[in-house]
């Protein structure tokens, strides 16, 4: 399993850090998030949703499940599935659809899913310091 880690002193850090984790994380274009709240989850994907080209406001999908982006060269869908309970609730969303196409897939809370996600994938873990830094570490699962 390849593995990468990154550290970050600071929230904006994470913000530079989205470009270099996707010109590291090259294999696959679905990514999962986990971390605790205010860990810097939605901040992360924000910051690779600007690096891919978007350039409107990144929202949290909280409530709507998925917002969808799309830049000049390709789709971005980003996910939260806090507030899902099952497996079926995922189907309803035409979760496995998401994942099937070339779409960049970004998805916080992503352990309702994990049983679905059987593409290649990068699994990315933000763990939150005392001090407010963060490690972030990285696994691409094959």
């Amino acid at each position: 399993m390849e593995k990468f880690i990154f550290r970050s002193e600071s929230l904006d850090d994470l913000e530079q850090l989205s470009n270099e984790i996707l010109m590291t994380c090259t294999k696959s274009q679905i990514f999962t998030f986990e971390g605790q709240l205010g860990a810097g989850k939605t901040t992360l994907i924000k910051s690779m949703c600007q690096y891919l080209g978007y350039t409107d406001e990144v929202t949290s999908p909280t409530f709507s499940l998925v917002n969808e982006y799309q830049t000049p060269s390709s789709m971005i869908y980003h996910m939260d599935l806090y507030r899902l309970n099952s497996e079926n609730e995922l189907l309803d969303i035409g979760f496995e659809e998401y994942l099937d196409g070339d779409a960049f897939c970004f998805i916080e809370w992503p352990q309702i899913a994990e049983n679905l996600i059987v593409q290649s994938h990068y699994k990315i873990k933000i763990l939150l310091n005392e001090d407010l830094s963060r490690k972030i570490e990285i696994d691409f699962v094959s």
